[in-house]
């Protein structure tokens, strides 16, 4: 390994909602949303990234924007692929030493099937990369986060993403109890524009949603009179049309949302050995990823397992810089695949 250039090697989070490279002894260099835009006639890829998200909502006919990832895992192969070449290709641009295929280590949802974690591989492959090796993405989000993941001490990780929400119990540089449930962040916003569209008969945008997430969003009861106005299409007229919410109204609508992910911690906690259990009291729970964001689900999940809960200091960036930090133990990941037990998956 030592006779490579450091910038050889990738860490790359393929996330549902945002992909993040990490390049060796630089850090993150790419910071982009995981959206395409296709031109439906040609097939061509028309943007990728930031400019394809610009999109979202406001293409012609002729080209469509999709999300290549759904759930964390592959729903597109081929653009998956040539999104990944995009990114691979603007993490190493203005290094023309650069003669050797990267390795990549890329980050999958703990309870991935046999078939996607080789779709995931296969995709990277193409898109570049000289050898590919699947880190499971709680692992990652615990180094990300500083955990002693190495250590016979037990550290319980809570990732909430844009697809999935993974909660692991991690030991020994392994995965001990984990649950992987397809139910995040995407789900909040989905979550706000059905109940703004059953209550107030108005169409919003996943765009709109996600900020009225950020702006007013809150897990449990919110505390503040705080009111938004909304703009969107009236289902009855068809036309433009704003009105005005409350945030109380944006906690309700995520209660859900909220029950699911608190159920898994639960779930996970019950499956773990006691004397982890007994460390995790101790260190308590971490949580990780854009969902830890949302104001009080810390607090929250604290009251329901009675344990302290902290939010790591960099939760959007804490799966890719701990998936950057495993290309140290490249050869623990060759002889030792870090998703080979399946956890269960809902």
């Amino acid at each position: 390994m030592g006779r490579f250039s450091l910038s050889q090697d990738l860490g790359i989070d393929l996330g549902t909602a945002n992909t993040l490279v990490f390049v060796k002894g630089k850090g993150v260099v790419v910071r982009e949303p995981t959206v395409v835009a296709k031109n439906i006639e040609t097939g061509d890829i028309e943007a990728v990234g930031s400019s394809a998200r610009n999109m979202v909502g406001r293409t012609p006919g002729n080209i469509s924007v999709v999300r290549p990832m759904k759930d964390g895992v592959i729903a597109d192969y081929d653009t998956t692929a040539v999104m990944m070449k995009y990114y691979i290709k603007k993490a190493m641009r203005n290094r023309s030493f650069f003669a050797k295929k990267p390795s990549v280590m890329i980050c999958v949802p703990s309870g991935i099937t046999m078939v996607e974690e080789r779709a995931v591989i296969d995709a990277t492959k193409q898109a570049g990369a000289k050898d590919a090796f699947p880190i499971a993405e709680p692992f990652a989000a615990a180094i990300g986060a500083g955990l002693p993941v190495w250590d016979p001490t037990g550290s319980m990780i809570v990732d909430i993403g844009g697809g999935t929400t993974e909660v692991a119990v991690i030991s020994l540089g392994g995965i001990v109890t984990s649950k992987s449930i397809r139910t995040a962040g995407d789900n909040m916003d989905d979550a706000i524009i059905q109940f703004i569209r059953k209550q107030y008969n108005l169409m919003i945008g996943e765009r709109s949603a996600e900020s009225i997430k950020m702006d007013a969003g809150t897990a449990g009861e919110a505390k503040e009179d705080k009111t938004l106005d909304i703009r969107g299409r009236d289902l009855l007229t068809g036309l433009p049309k704003t009105i005005t919410i409350t945030a109380k109204e944006v906690a309700d609508s995520l209660k859900d949302t909220v029950e699911s992910i608190v159920e898994a911690v639960k779930n996970t906690l019950e499956l773990t050995p006691p004397e982890l259990a007994a460390d995790i009291m101790d260190r308590g729970i971490v949580l990780s990823g854009g969902g830890s964001l949302l104001k009080n689900i810390d607090q929250v999940i604290s009251d329901e397992t009675n344990m302290p809960v902290f939010v790591t200091e960099d939760p959007l960036d804490g799966v890719a810089i701990g998936t950057g930090k495993s290309l140290e133990y490249i050869q623990h990941f060759r002889s030792h695949p870090n998703v080979s037990s399946r956890p269960s998956v809902e």
